[in-house]
C-alpha cells in the first residue's frame, strides 16, 4: 500500500471546447494534498473553465478529475462533499441575508439544523458579517460578498477549497480576513487552491503554483522550483511569452 496520500486534486487531458475555440487543451494538474496551490495566468489563459470542470461545474470535452481520488464525473455526491468552491461570478439568493443564505444552502446540503446554526455564527462572526445581520445580500459590497461566498464553501467542513479570484475588487481588510481564514485552513490540514494573476499575492500564500497559457498548463510544481532564482512576475512573463508593448505612442501624455 502507498505510503502517500491520494493529492487533494488531480486533473488528466480535460478539455473543453467552445465552437471553434479551445478554451482548456489536455491539461494535467497535480495540487498535492496540504498544499496551498495557485493557478495562475493571464486573462483567458483557461483558469475558469479548468476549475469548473475539475469541480463538476462544467462537463469537459475529455479527460477527467478527482478529489482525494474520487472521480468528480462518476462519484458526483461523493466528491463534491470533500470541495467547498468559491465559483466565477458567486451567484448566490441575493434577496436573502447572509445568515439565511447559509441556512438556507446548509440545510440544502443535508446538515443538521443544529449543526447549520453553530457553524453559522461561527462564520458570520469570523468573517466579520455578524454586524450586517439584518442586511440583504444584494446589499452587500464586493468583500461581503467574497466573504460570505467563502463562507457557504466552508460551512460543510471540506477537505480542500478551490476558490477563483478570491481576492478581485477586495478591499484591504477583507483581503487580510480571507488571507488568514485561508492559511490557518491549510496550517490545520486543509487544502486550497486559487487562481489569479496577480503574481506576488501568489507568491506571498502559495507553496505550488501551476501557469496557464492559452488553454494548456506551460509549468507546474513547487513555487521555488517554477520561479527558479527570478521573482514569480518575471518566471511568469518569459513562460507565458508576454512583452510590454511600453508608451511608445503617448506622448501627448508628457506635459
Amino acid at each position: 500500500m502507498s505510503t502517500h496520500p491520494e493529492p487533494a486534486l488531480q486533473t488528466t487531458g480535460l478539455r473543453k471546447a467552445f465552437g471553434d475555440h479551445v478554451a482548456v487543451d489536455d491539461v494535467d494538474l497535480t495540487v498535492p494534498a496540504g498544499s496551498f496551490y495557485g493557478l495562475v495566468g493571464p486573462n483567458g489563459a483557461g483558469k475558469t473553465t479548468t476549475l469548473a470542470m475539475a469541480v463538476g461545474l462544467l462537463r469537459p470535452d475529455a479527460g477527467s478529475a478527482r478529489i482525494f481520488g474520487v472521480d468528480v464525473w462518476h462519484d458526483t455526491v461523493q466528491a463534491k462533499a470533500l470541495v467547498g468552491v468559491l465559483p466565477d461570478g458567486n451567484a448566490m439568493p441575493e434577496r436573502l441575508t447572509g445568515r439565511e443564505v447559509l441556512t438556507y444552502l446548509g440545510l440544502l446540503r443535508g446538515l443538521p439544523a443544529g449543526v447549520v446554526a453553530e457553524r453559522t455564527d461561527e462564520l458570520l462572526q469570523v468573517f466579520e458579517l455578524d454586524a450586517a445581520e439584518r442586511t440583504l445580500v444584494i446589499e452587500y459590497s464586493t468583500g461581503m460578498r467574497k466573504k460570505i461566498g467563502l463562507a457557504v464553501a466552508l460551512l460543510h467542513a471540506p477537505r480542500l477549497l478551490v476558490l477563483d479570484e478570491p481576492f478581485e475588487a477586495v478591499d484591504p481588510v477583507s483581503a487580510a480576513t480571507i488571507r488568514a481564514i485561508l492559511s490557518k485552513f491549510v496550517d490545520s490540514g486543509g487544502s486550497v487552491i486559487i487562481s489569479s494573476h496577480v503574481m506576488a499575492l501568489v507568491e506571498q500564500l502559495c507553496d505550488h503554483v501551476g501557469v496557464m497559457s492559452d488553454g494548456r498548463v506551460v509549468a507546474a510544481g513547487p513555487l521555488a522550483d517554477v520561479r527558479g532564482t527570478a521573482t514569480l512576475e518575471d518566471a511568469f512573463v518569459g513562460l507565458v511569452g508576454a512583452q510590454s508593448r511600453g508608451t511608445e505612442g503617448l506622448a501627448w501624455l508628457t506635459a
